[in-house]
């Protein structure tokens, strides 16, 4: 249990203070923060609040979206990724968590996009490194190709990150966009042995979808995830980072926060492996 972290989006419902006084009352020793939540707090306001609560931020969401091809659009993307490792430094967290961006409007040029993430981090990650943030790159399940996440593969992923030394670029594993790769096993052990995962998110796939596919997320057990393997998979392979839940789900946020919680770390508990 002591791996196991909130993400902020989970229980959208609970303010910064509260989703911190219910982590700590849970014995959950960390939270995955978000940065506009965060900077309607107060950016350093936040980080001493978790920092006094004696919780660890595991990650913050989000940089990225960096395959536009317009120069000036580009340019306030990567002025954008610089604040966010800024703000990464800010709150202690050494994970950065990078969804690249879909296509650009109009555009059909799948590689062309790959290619401009690639060359974004190429920017980004001296920048990083000198303040000792790692750049992870969360594939998005292909139904996000279109309009937000033009990574969908733990492999393509990988492969990106492969240009940089691991320390600087490693990659999100999030069950609901992997769970139905086959290749996702062979390919963690090889995350593993690179020291490439950089971060683990759990949540599950429930069928039939709700409307609006990015809020479909289900509470872990309600799905067809195969969620100890996931945990498995990634012991296996040598990571012994937090797990982060992060669910987007209305009807989650309907309920009383805590109660999300508690259940979420019931839950967490009877998929974690022994």
């Amino acid at each position: 249990m002591n791996r196991l972290s909130i993400n902020q989006r989970t229980v959208e419902q609970l303010s910064l203070p509260e989703l911190v006084a219910v982590c700590r009352e849970s014995g959950i020793n960390g939270v995955g923060l978000w940065r506009e939540p965060v900077r309607a707090y107060g950016l350093q306001e936040a980080a001493r609040l978790v920092r006094d609560a004696g919780l660890r931020v595991t990650s913050l969401c989000r940089g990225g979206f960096l395959t536009d091809s317009d120069p000036a659009a580009r340019a306030v993307a990567l002025a954008d990724n610089r604040a966010a490792i800024d703000e990464a430094v800010a709150l202690g967290t050494g994970t950065l968590a990078l969804v690249s961006g879909g296509l650009p409007p109009g555009s059909r040029d799948l590689a062309g996009a790959r290619e401009r993430v690639r060359r974004a981090l190429a920017e980004l990650v001296p920048y990083a490194a000198e303040r000792g943030v790692r750049l992870a790159i969360e594939p998005l399940h292909p139904m996000f190709a279109s309009d937000r996440c033009v990574v969908s593969t733990l492999g393509q992923a990988l492969d990106l990150a492969r240009d940089f030394p691991a320390r600087r670029v490693g990659v999100v594993v999030d069950t609901y966009h992997l769970w139905w790769d086959e290749r996702v096993p062979g390919q963690l052990a090889e995350a593993g042995a690179e020291d490439r995962i950089a971060l683990v998110q759990l949540a599950d796939w429930i069928t039939p979808l709700p409307e609006g596919v990015l809020l479909g997320r289900g509470q872990l057990g309600d799905g067809c995830v195969d969620l100890r393997g996931f945990l498995e998979w990634t012991r296996a392979a040598g990571y012994t980072g937090p797990v982060e839940v992060e669910i987007f789900n209305e009807r989650l946020w309907a309920r009383d926060g805590a109660r999300v919680v508690a259940e979420t770390a019931e839950r967490y508990a009877r998929f974690a492996p022994g």
